[in-house]
């Protein structure tokens, strides 16, 4: 397991395995007749490959392209990592829709709430309803106290929520949806994470503490019945996301990670292809690339891995960072802005950069004689 070696461990089982059966697709390239020039084989870990992309990081670091940021991503419960959107599977399984009833302040009265996922209930911060939702109207400045927890949150209006589906409202958990994020920083609300990076209940949560995601949605529901606070259950085919790589149910979730700003970097691409320089075939793909590139978010270039390129990021321990490529170098400029730092306080940050952010190099450092 890699949880029972160290990084040097891991990666001279690595560079072994690379070693062994690295070079089979080459030899059976060969067999297929392609007809390249086997002596100038290049490896993206090899030592000059390795450079430019690391050259490239702190340039466009140093540039402000580069930043470190809690953001909200695709997280894999099993490999411990963020991925990608293209490595998120989407999988239609059957799912149950359960309508959970959450008191309203000072009233017997309750609001009922439909969801798929409720072992995040413990994270709710608000409820979210449609301005233009007669049913609740009435509702305007009441407070919603939300079940298991007891936590008052109060009763949003945002015309983001649909409300022809479910019962119209909607639970707003901002550590474990994008858009219930979106909605928690639009109108300030508290963020719990109520799931550890393993997929187990968190002690934010304040209750069902250590259990398993998935124990915890069934066990929920029970006590929940228990307490006369579930109104119906409805069987619903939905899409889930899965990893690529473990085939573990992905969970949405803030962590810390370094991102490339796309803004800029997408703009000469896109100019390209409206001027006709880049032309694509067939043209009516335009459109969607020109949409495509108008709406791209931020990449996430980090993961939690210990194969590939490491970030050439340093830290002092008392809150300093610099990018550059040596420890050396790293240990004079932190010692500018820390004087008491020593050597060994000097730590490199532990996540590589994910493969893409060296794939897209690759044309460029192969035929790069510097």
């Amino acid at each position: 397991k890699k949880a029972d070696l160290t990084r040097e461990d891991f990666l001279k089982h690595a560079w072994d395995w690379k070693e062994k059966y690295g070079g089979i697709i080459l030899e059976q390239l060969k067999h297929l007749g392609a007809s390249c020039d086997w002596e100038r084989t290049k490896f993206t870990m090899d030592p000059d490959m390795s450079e430019a992309v690391l050259d490239v990081f702190v340039d466009l670091y140093n540039k402000g392209h580069i930043y470190r940021g809690v953001r909200m991503g695709n997280w894999d419960p099993q490999g411990l990592t963020a991925v990608s959107d293209e490595e998120v599977i989407h999988k239609e399984t059957n799912s149950k829709l359960v309508y959970v009833k959450y008191r309203i302040e000072n009233s017997d009265e309750f609001l009922t709430v439909a969801t798929t996922r409720p072992e995040t209930i413990m994270g709710d911060t608000a409820v979210c309803v449609n301005p233009h939702d007669e049913r609740y109207t009435k509702l305007r400045g009441k407070n919603i106290i939300v079940p298991v927890v007891n936590r008052v949150v109060p009763l949003i209006f945002d015309e983001y929520v649909d409300a022809s589906f479910g019962t119209g409202a909607l639970k707003v958990t901002p550590a474990h949806d994008i858009n219930d994020f979106n909605l928690g920083q639009k109108y300030k609300l508290p963020v719990i994470d109520a799931l550890t990076a393993d997929g187990k209940i968190s002690e934010a949560a304040g209750a069902y503490v250590g259990m398993d995601r998935f124990a915890c949605r069934k066990q929920i529901v029970k006590d929940l019945q228990e307490q006369g606070l579930v109104e119906k259950i409805e069987d619903i085919k939905n899409k889930v996301g899965y990893s690529e790589r473990t085939d573990a149910v992905i969970e949405p979730k803030l962590s810390m990670q370094w991102f490339l700003k796309m803004e800029n970097v997408s703009k000469p691409a896109l100019e390209a292809v409206l001027s006709n320089d880049v032309k694509l075939i067939p043209e009516k793909f335009v459109n969607t690339y020109r949409h495509w590139m108008e709406n791209v978010h931020d990449w996430c270039i980090s993961r939690q891995l210990w194969w590939g390129q490491r970030i050439p990021a340093w830290y002092d321990g008392s809150g300093n960072t610099v990018v550059c490529k040596t420890k050396e170098e790293a240990f004079s400029r932190l010692k500018e802005k820390n004087a008491e730092v020593k050597a060994e306080d000097i730590k490199q940050d532990e996540d590589v950069l994910d493969t893409w952010f060296s794939s897209w190099l690759w044309p460029l450092t192969v035929f790069d004689p510097q």
